[in-house]
């Protein structure tokens, strides 16, 4: 049975990942050392891999998908760091309200909050 799956994201800069990650949407470090940080909190949540063939409304699928409680302020926040946000807060059809934001290592991010 699988306990857990963790992203690894290729980085150069680990500290580029530090005002996306860390202090907008307020992930904590569990481990790090020098070589590689890993990121994250207390929550349980359940083992998920989604395969698609586009993001949902013809978009771009994304690196990854970040489920949050309060997506407005978080889109507002990364609007007010220069963020490039490239699909615009919208509520859509299948229940969620989410944007699109490149992080600063140039991934495609979903960030959104379930209805």
């Amino acid at each position: 049975m699988v306990k857990r799956i963790v992203a690894n994201i290729k980085a150069a800069d680990l500290s580029k990942a530090d005002l996306f990650y860390q202090d907008i949407l307020e992930l904590d470090v569990l481990m790090d050392h020098g070589w590689i940080k890993t990121l994250g909190n207390k929550e349980e949540m359940s083992v998920q891999l989604s395969f698609a063939e586009q993001g949902g409304n013809y978009t771009e699928v994304p690196y990854l998908s970040i489920e949050v409680d309060n997506v407005d302020q978080i889109y507002h926040t990364m609007q007010q760091e220069g963020f490039e946000i490239v699909y615009k807060l919208t509520d859509e059809e299948w229940g969620v309200r989410r944007f699109f934001v490149k992080d600063p290592l140039g991934n495609l991010i979903n960030i959104l909050q379930h209805l």
